[in-house]
């Protein structure tokens, strides 16, 4: 599949998608539907595909740190994830996005066209009770649905050994699409490292592993639509996420009022400092 450049580095295929900077983070001018399309037509030429699911906190991952904003910059579609990620995209650039890309919406959009067109997938990601409990509500859900691998996270920096290890196992189970659950931004720097290699679609779904596993509840939905899903979320795991969420939200929405105002250049698309080695988390 002949790929076209678009600003950011992001790829598409028959179309080009564009991108456009949100604090200097390019996240893809896309809905569902063109999500979905990429992500099929990838898998079905078996071509490497890097895809992340982004709302504020994944965007603040790469303002605060140089080099996950050229990592950031050189995954192939940054889908807005969050609603302040879509209103940002509508804000500044006109973008006319009615809904956002939610990564678990977008996991079981993919997984109903996997199991209609016969692509096998492969998870990656979380413990092997959520891996296990997942794979069988998806496979209720889909019928058809090919799972080829499911393979849990070790919660560590792997060795280049381990991860090479790892890639063959995931190339070896013929696998053409990995959704892969490491939270971000491991997630993000897993695709950024390791897509090119597998010739797949790798996509970051955050948690979306929990969610479908039955293990997390998702926001209601006047919520997510509000654009407060975070709140739930904070109410549910308060330790974990509020460093997240009160912290990092408030920041997001100060530098977006410079970058509306003009007040504040943000570093553009692949201006990144790139990583000086790998991390290889799993």
């Amino acid at each position: 599949m002949t790929r076209t450049w678009k600003l950011g580095g992001k790829k598409s295929g028959t179309d080009a998608i564009d991108g456009f900077p949100v604090l200097g983070i390019v996240v893809s001018d896309v809905d569902y539907d063109s999500a979905v399309a990429e992500v099929v037509a990838a898998a079905s030429e078996g071509d490497a595909l890097s895809l992340s699911a982004l709302a504020v906190h994944g965007v603040m991952t790469g303002v605060l740190d140089g080099e996950q904003a050229h990592r950031l910059n050189h995954i192939d579609l940054v889908v807005p994830d969050g609603q302040p990620v879509r209103w940002a995209l509508n804000l500044l650039h006109g973008a006319r996005l009615s809904d956002r890309v939610y990564g678990p919406e977008l996991m079981l959009r993919v997984c109903a066209e996997a199991s209609s067109a016969g692509i096998p997938i492969g998870l990656f990601g979380s413990t092997p009770d959520v891996l296990e409990a997942l794979q069988r509500n998806l496979l209720r859900k889909f019928e058809g649905l090919k799972i080829n691998c499911a393979i849990p996270s070790r919660f560590r920096r792997l060795s280049e050994e381990e991860r090479v290890e790892l890639l063959s196992v995931i190339k070896d189970s013929e696998a053409r699409v990995l959704f892969v659950g490491l939270g971000c931004p491991r997630q993000e720097v897993w695709a950024y490292e390791n897509a090119e290699e597998l010739s797949m679609p790798v996509l970051g779904v955050g948690a979306a592993f929990d969610f479908h596993a039955g293990k997390l509840n998702q926001a209601p939905a006047v919520l997510q639509k509000a654009g407060l899903e975070w709140l739930y979320r904070l109410v549910q795991e308060p330790r974990r996420l509020w460093k997240r969420y009160l912290l990092l939200n408030p920041l997001y929405v100060a530098l977006l009022g410079l970058q509306a105002m003009g007040v504040r250049r943000f570093t553009l698309a692949n201006e990144g400092s790139p990583p000086l080695e790998k991390e290889a988390p799993g």
